[in-house]
């Protein structure tokens, strides 16, 4: 998070949030303590612990100051989560690799992972325990249940298109943007927000939450497999319909994408194709244009809250979905 760092240096809060999540490993289990740290030692921008502390200081300016110790319990919470997230969501999608590294079910099994993945929920659950207010234990209650029911929810076809986009909002509002809507909103609680700054800081996150989705999905067309550490087009490979996908049938293009999204096991030749198409009829920018319509919304809702190095960051932290590279 390093461009954060010139408007609010949050880099040694976000070490520490590092060092507390693989300091709870404490399994009597070698093997759940190596795939574990494995898996968080991966990578990762760290932009939902981020979104937790900045907003927990939205309100600093007016002299409430948070509570450190809650803040990182709450950041470490989410990291934690988010980290089960992805094993589970690698073990459903049969996903070979993540960050350009083999994935837990491919390193270890499938069962190793899915006894990881719960793991990890269970030291998130034990986690937010901690945090003493049940508001705060309800979001994150509330966004583990929307990223399970998600993870059930494919994006069956691409028309219709707005039945195509009901589903793809529904999707990615679970698997991804529950998680970010929970980082804001229990940052806000912990920064002593009322109950119509609470709300706010929740939809801003879930609106970061889908640009963040949607900007992945489009450099799964536009990134190279060094950059994302996966071949162009492996969503469309593993039968996952996004948004350019959606974008691209209802602008005309040919039936090749469609066949692509609807055939059950694609070969690489017709996913090439697809993934060509995509992008000579610019449905990426189409989708990009929803991604800065959503990040504009969110920050137009910070509005309310007085200016301060964190709102800055916030800003800064939304502007920094639409520059991503993977």
């Amino acid at each position: 998070m390093t461009e954060l760092a010139a408007v609010i240096d949050i880099s040694a809060e976000l070490q520490m949030v590092d060092r507390a999540v693989l300091e709870r490993f404490e399994s009597r289990s070698v093997l759940l303590n190596a795939a574990s740290q494995y898996l968080l030692r991966s990578g990762g921008k760290r932009m939902r612990a981020s979104l937790t502390l900045l907003a927990a200081r939205l309100l600093s300016a007016g002299g409430k100051q948070p509570d450190l110790g809650r803040m990182l319990n709450i950041a470490t919470a989410i990291e934690m989560i988010h980290a089960a997230s992805l094993v589970h969501d690698d073990l459903v999608d049969d996903a070979d690799v993540r960050r350009g590294r083999p994935t837990v079910h491919n390193k270890w099994g499938g069962n190793v992972a899915l006894m990881v993945g719960d793991y990890l929920f269970a030291l998130a659950a034990e986690q937010m325990a901690a945090a003493s207010d049940p508001r705060i234990i309800k979001s994150f209650a509330r966004g583990v249940v929307r990223i399970c029911e998600a993870e059930l929810s494919p994006v069956t076809d691409v028309v219709p298109l707005e039945c195509a986009l009901d589903q793809y909002f529904a999707k990615i509002g679970g698997k991804t943007a529950a998680l970010f809507e929970c980082a804001a909103e229990s940052g806000m609680i912990v920064g002593g927000g009322d109950d119509e700054q609470v709300m706010v800081a929740r939809q801003f996150g879930y609106e970061i939450g889908l640009a963040f989705q949607i900007i992945d999905d489009i450099l799964d067309f536009t990134g190279d497999e060094h950059t994302l550490g996966k071949p162009a087009g492996h969503d469309l490979q593993e039968g996952t319909i996004t948004l350019p996908v959606i974008y691209a049938v209802e602008m005309g293009a040919g039936d090749i994408v469609r066949e692509a999204a609807q055939a059950i096991e694609p070969g690489p030749e017709l996913v090439a194709a697809a993934v060509a198409e995509v992008r000579r009829i610019c449905a990426t920018k189409r989708a990009f244009t929803e991604a800065e319509r959503l990040v504009h919304a969110a920050i137009e809702r910070l509005s309310i809250f007085p200016d301060s190095p964190a709102k800055d960051g916030l800003v800064e932290l939304a502007e920094l979905v639409l520059r991503r590279k993977m």
